[in-house]
């Protein structure tokens, strides 16, 4: 079984694990406080996950580099996208015309994906977490884990119906 790791890359990243079933395992928030913790826990926690296939990582700069590193030096698969790419695969544009908006539709969206995926259902979710899902979510589709959004989380209402994955 493979797994990929999706992560909304800062100091406080939100990251999501999920398997080659599409199916979320788990998800977190975590704050690194510094570049230097950050490139230490990279290394443990990617030591961590045994099937690894994948880390796909919103966001650049030096940190993005820190998991892309890491990620060649594992042999492991390494994409990093923007967040328009996940945002505008899963959420409507009226869902995204303020942040405020964005990240109340990605909230809901992501407890769905939680749901639908059995994984343990939050006692409270930070918007890093839940942005980790959705582009964990968004990879999955890429790459063909998923033929397409399923049913059970776009009856959430929280994604355009009839919509082709890209």
């Amino acid at each position: 079984m493979r797994s990929l790791l999706a992560v909304d890359m800062g100091l406080r990243a939100g990251l999501a694990l999920y398997g080659d079933d599409g199916r979320l395992r788990w998800y977190r928030s975590r704050n690194f406080g510094s570049a230097p913790r950050l490139r230490r826990a990279v290394v443990s926690m990617l030591d961590e996950i045994e099937d690894l296939a994948w880390i796909v990582v919103e966001g650049g700069g030096p940190l993005a580099d820190i998991w892309q590193r890491q990620a060649k030096r594992r042999g492991i698969g390494f994409r990093q996208i923007g967040a328009e790419a996940w945002r505008n695969r899963l959420l409507r544009a009226r869902q995204q015309r303020t942040g405020k908006q964005a990240k109340v539709s990605a909230d809901a969206l992501a407890r769905s994906v939680i749901e639908w995926s059995a994984a343990p259902r939050p006692t409270s979710l930070r918007h890093d977490a839940a942005e980790a899902i959705l582009i964990g979510l968004h990879a999955v589709v890429e790459l063909g884990w998923l033929p397409r959004i399923p049913s059970g989380i776009a009856r959430s209402g929280q994604m355009p119906r009839g919509r082709p994955p890209h």
